[in-house]
């Protein structure tokens, strides 16, 4: 009689789908992200479970896939051992489930008349061993819960701020409130996204588990297609306000080139161009992985990468951090050479490697610098205390990104804090007018000169004439900044 026949799965395989599941958790950031990912691996275990199954002998309990394991036939009145998959994330990889062997030669069935296996050492990783992880991955979704938030609410302020002001309406800042709009939607885009995908509660007690109940993590329950459009349409909208944001970074740099190297360059006659790149270009190619992911890959949610699919978008964003940092570094030399031009013949360098580095500085969140850095270094390629530092810091920077550029582009913006300021100064002199009116009094003092209720009566001389100027002239016509 042959020795019973034991079936495994292919190690490199099962690590790769760990190390998928790394990745896609720290994004997705919940239990609904681990039941999908745990489907399509055991999809997968079950495949390659089946085509290497053997009929048992007779007397012995027969091999079979339960729905989470590959069990190997058993002998009569022997208890049955084997590792806890690797192809589901929240096992304990390193424990053993356990199921009986009847002397009858059938598998221990339980009370209820359920198949019976003991799956409690898989599930200590669930019970507590995984506790760090889970902080850290809740210390991760709130700082970009908290970033995104943040920049959403700056980035409203700047697009209104802008679109008001008429003097501020000019191509320059037409660019800027589209990049500031890619922003906004980038950041509730993730939030739709997260709510469509959040499950709720945690997996449930398991004490006491029987395969059918471990079922409803790694089988999903029978339904159409058409259950899952709106999740689809979440992740399809998320990757594209997520590739137009990278696009806007893209016209932005493209922008500021040309002004530094085109000798004639019109704003106006580029900026339908620049719109199409910004938002057009993210369209057609989200657009054709989409097309390609219904037709070959339509499986429940689009949250999980098929394959390579993913290339279909990664691609084409991948070369737009590429292109923007070739501009980055282009714009930063000439910045270089200007300076010492300008410096020739002084001693103290000091001050012109302190302008070149704030100019550095400055541009590096409005080119997405920090993409290159974290596109050359892949998540898979690091762990430990590096894979701490990499993670908190990118979803610190990728969130609060949004508000910094807000900052720069608008809020610390001369001209934007000049209108601000002449704006404020022309309500606060016209509700004084009101109030002194509403008062009785017909004239108004303004130190040593009087003027009656009509401010185009007002009459000063010397440097006070020339303040009331500034502050009453006429607004200028639109399409000048």
């Amino acid at each position: 009689m042959a020795s019973p026949n034991y079936v495994t799965i292919d190690g490199e395989w099962a690590s790769m789908c760990v190390l998928w599941v790394t990745r896609v958790l720290l994004y997705l950031k919940n239990k609904q992200t681990n039941k999908h990912k745990n489907r399509k691996c055991t999809y997968t275990a079950k495949s390659m479970c089946t085509s290497v199954l053997v009929e048992g002998y007779d007397g012995y309990c027969s091999p079979e896939w339960d729905g989470i394991v590959c069990w190997p036939e058993g002998r009569p009145g022997k208890l049955v051992s084997t590792s806890c998959p690797e192809y589901i994330y929240d096992f304990n990889h390193k424990g053993l489930a356990y199921r009986r062997c009847d002397n009858n030669g059938t598998w221990e069935m339980t009370t209820t008349n359920k198949t019976w296996a003991n799956y409690n050492e898989c599930a200590k990783f669930l019970h507590g061993n995984h506790s760090h992880e889970k902080e850290v991955f809740h210390r991760l979704y709130l700082i970009y819960t908290v970033g995104y938030s943040i920049s959403l609410g700056s980035l409203m302020v700047a697009v209104i701020i802008l679109g008001y002001f008429r003097r501020l309406h000019c191509t320059r800042n037409y660019i800027h409130m589209h990049l500031f709009v890619s922003y906004m939607l980038r950041a509730i885009s993730i939030f739709v996204k997260d709510l469509v995908l959040y499950s709720g509660s945690a997996l449930e007690n398991m004490e006491r588990v029987t395969v059918e109940d471990l079922k409803s993590i790694t089988e999903a329950p029978p339904a159409s297609k058409t259950q899952f459009i709106g999740c689809k349409m979440a992740v399809t909208l998320f990757l594209y306000f997520l590739a137009t944001n990278y696009y806007w970074i893209l016209v932005e740099g493209l922008y500021l080139h040309s002004l530094i190297f085109m000798t004639f360059f019109s704003d106006r006659k580029y900026l339908w161009g620049f719109t199409l790149i910004g938002w057009g270009v993210p369209a057609m190619f989200v657009t054709v992985w989409a097309t390609v992911r219904a037709m070959f890959a339509d499986t429940e949610c689009w949250d999980l990468s098929a394959g390579n699919l993913k290339w279909i978008y990664q691609v084409p964003i991948l070369v737009a951090v590429v292109v923007n940092f070739i501009l980055f570094l282009n714009i930063i030399r000439v910045l270089a050479t200007k300076l010492r031009e300008t410096n020739a013949g002084r001693c103290d360098t000091r001050q012109q490697y302190r302008k070149l580095l704030k100019s550095t500085l400055v541009l590096m969140p409005l080119f997405g610098v920090h993409y290159i850095i974290f596109n050359a270094m892949p998540y898979t390629d690091v762990s430990g205390v590096p894979w701490l530092i990499q993670m908190h810091y990118e979803m610190l920077f990728n969130s609060f990104q949004g508000f910094l550029v807000a900052i720069i582009y608008c809020f610390c913006n001369g001209e934007v804090r000049a209108e601000i300021k002449k704006s404020w100064n022309r309500r606060t002199l016209a509700l004084d007018f009101k109030r002194k009116a509403r008062s009785g009094s017909n004239t108004y003092s303004y130190g040593p000169m009087v003027s009656h209720t009509s401010v185009t009566n007002v009459t000063a001389r010397g440097p006070l004439a020339l303040h009331l100027t500034t502050r009453l002239g006429p607004v200028p016509e639109l399409g000048r900044c």
